[in-house]
């Protein structure tokens, strides 16, 4: 059988989210931007605010949520975004946003993401990491997924993007000690864990939910300095230096890192195509597990696309929602 060839863009590394979205008329889409008060998150809500979609902002803290939602309107002409607290790592926030949640949804950027430098954990003794940036998001998107199916029914389909990372091919998925409560603990692979579960996410959410009209991609914003990093170790800034100086990485602005993720929200190759991997605007090519990221930056490993890990991490994260 011969193997398909990787969806492409016009797109590259360079591009920038304004230059996705020039041309495209959003008007009538309404989209969650989740962690949109700083970073990649606001450049992605400008742009799909100047391309006409209602934006709401999904955020912790609404004053700084309030303060980027000023800016957009400002940059924008008058469009204001709508503001809505979201606590990903509590699962009262999240449902509290999903039943305040009225009408169709059409787009869903789960963008929000925390980096931290040694073992935090939930009140349910989750790994912080794992909680927030995999399990949060999962618990919203499924809470939101009927107001996606109107969404898609409405507008020929509805998205869903998870912003991942190359970290993700530092580790798989640990089924036997998710949570770090038997290995020792190290942030890195914490976050990789969380980062391949992101792409996993996309893989089972499409299999499942493409049939109600539902897509799902995983992107790789690339390198960008961002509030992420304020939680960074030593050693976590050091293995950060290390990779750049073997050109793992090029850093890339806010608004060439939101790239990627627009390209996912509003390209036409991704419409109706979901459980891939995106990077640098284009789908990544896949490696094997053993590959080594320096000779592979771009690539995406096969545990974070496997549909059998994919399905099993999804019937997990609904065993630990429901406990």
């Amino acid at each position: 059988m011969t193997a398909r060839a990787p969806l492409s863009t016009s797109f590259t590394a360079s591009s920038t989210a304004g230059e996705v979205v020039r041309g495209v008329d959003l008007t009538g889409v309404r989209a969650i931007v989740t962690g949109a008060s700083s970073g990649i998150g606001v450049e992605t809500a400008r742009a799909l605010t100047e391309a006409g979609a209602q934006v709401t902002l999904a955020v912790r803290n609404t004053d700084a949520g309030d303060a980027v939602a000023g800016t957009i309107e400002s940059s924008t002409g008058g469009i204001r975004p709508r503001v809505a607290r979201l606590d990903l790592a509590d699962r009262g926030s999240v449902a509290s946003f999903v039943a305040e949640w009225s009408g169709p949804l059409h787009l869903l950027v789960n963008n929000a993401g925390v980096v931290t430098g040694g073992l935090e954990r939930t009140r349910e003794g989750w790994e912080l990491q794992f909680a927030t940036n995999h399990l949060g998001h999962f618990a919203l998107a499924v809470g939101l997924h009927d107001a996606l199916a109107r969404g898609a029914s409405e507008r020929d389909g509805a998205r869903i993007v998870a912003v991942s990372s190359t970290a993700h091919m530092r580790s798989g998925i640990d089924f036997d000690d998710l949570h770090f409560e038997r290995r020792g603990y190290d942030p890195q692979i914490a976050y990789a864990q969380s980062k391949t579960a992101n792409s996993l996410f996309a893989v089972e959410a499409t299999r499942l939910w493409a049939s109600d009209g539902i897509v799902a991609n995983a992107v790789n914003p690339g390198g960008v300095a961002t509030g992420l990093q304020r939680n960074f170790t030593a050693q976590q800034k050091a293995s950060l230096d290390a990779a750049e100086a073997a050109g793992v990485f090029t850093y890339k602005t806010v608004q060439q890192g939101a790239a990627t993720t627009l390209v996912a929200a509003v390209a036409p190759q991704f419409a109706h195509s979901g459980g891939h991997y995106l990077d640098d605007s284009q789908e990544a090519y896949t490696v094997p597990n053993d590959a080594d990221l320096a000779h592979h930056p771009h690539g995406v490993k096969e545990w974070a696309l496997d549909p059998a890990i994919a399905e099993h991490l999804w019937a997990v994260s609904t065993d630990l929602l429901r406990a």
